[in-house]
């Protein structure tokens, strides 16, 4: 569900078919509908005349929003695009860089405050690997995509666990198996 902008001026140069209050009215819905489920969106900084309101308006649409992850990246020129043909890419480097780094220390923010409330929540888990930091655990996803770390004990790859989260990071849920 790809926000990609806060500032509705900005999603117009990208040529988007919404708005800002159009795209946080779905999300609204999306969360009525369907209260745990998970949203993650794009974000791009710095596209062509962007303004420090505008970034601004980003970073108050992530915190309104809260999404459970996004894909964040600075704006770069693609030849033969659209924007390439129309626009200047006018923001400087440094600029696009600080921006970057504001709306992914929010998005930690958000991720922190997202994960902290799941402490002692039980989550259903598919296994599906081995955890990279350690041979002894398994990492997972729940309902909502997150990341779920836990003992292997008698799991195997493919099976459904209930997970009681003990610990959250940024990125991961982290908990124990429960009978």
């Amino acid at each position: 569900f790809p926000a990609q902008s806060g500032s509705t001026r900005i999603l117009e140069k990208m040529n988007r078919t919404y708005t800002r209050e159009w795209y946080e009215m779905k999300y609204n819905r999306i969360k009525e509908v369907l209260p745990n489920c998970g949203v993650s969106c794009d974000i791009i900084t710095g596209f062509c005349s962007e303004t420090e309101e505008d970034h601004q308006a980003t970073l108050d649409l992530m915190r309104t929003c809260e999404f459970e992850f996004s894909y964040m990246y600075f704006y770069s020129e693609r030849p033969g695009t659209l924007a390439a043909r129309k626009y200047e890419d006018d923001v400087p480097e440094d600029s696009k860089r600080r921006r970057l780094s504001e709306v992914i220390e929010v998005q930690h923010e958000v991720s922190r405050k997202l994960n902290a409330a799941q402490l002692g929540k039980i989550h259903r888990v598919l296994v599906e690997a081995q955890s990279k930091k350690n041979a002894d655990e398994w990492m997972g996803r729940n309902e909502q995509n997150l990341k779920v770390i836990f003992p292997r004990s008698t799991y195997a790859i493919g099976d459904y666990v209930d997970v009681r989260i003990e610990k959250t990071t940024t990125a991961s849920l982290i908990g124990v198996g429960v009978s």
